[in-house]
């Protein structure tokens, strides 16, 4: 598993303390990908309600905050395949 996946799971638990209503995932281009749901985050890759994508650069950036999570869909740096109300729902809980 990479550094970045394993550092992306600890700050996703510490900002998703009572889980996710649903099931997502975050795949980071060229490192794996991350799934959430009621217990939390976790390094995985299963099937999913949403999955979003992006470079390990704009995933950062939305952990860290430097990135708003709409404003990186909306320039085609973070793509959404599935249920985009849970999308919507997850990046105003990381935003």
């Amino acid at each position: 598993m990479s550094e970045i996946i394993t550092s992306a799971v600890a700050a996703l638990n510490d900002r998703l303390s009572d889980g996710f209503a649903g099931i997502a995932k975050f795949v980071i281009e060229g490192e794996g990908a991350i799934m959430i749901d009621g217990n939390g985050a976790r390094a995985g890759d299963d099937d999913a309600d949403v999955t979003l994508t992006a470079s390990a650069e704009t995933f950062q950036g939305i952990l860290s905050g430097d990135t708003n999570p709409t404003a990186a869909f909306m320039t085609g740096k973070l793509a959404v395949d599935g249920n985009m109300g849970m999308a919507m729902q997850l990046g105003a809980l990381l935003s």
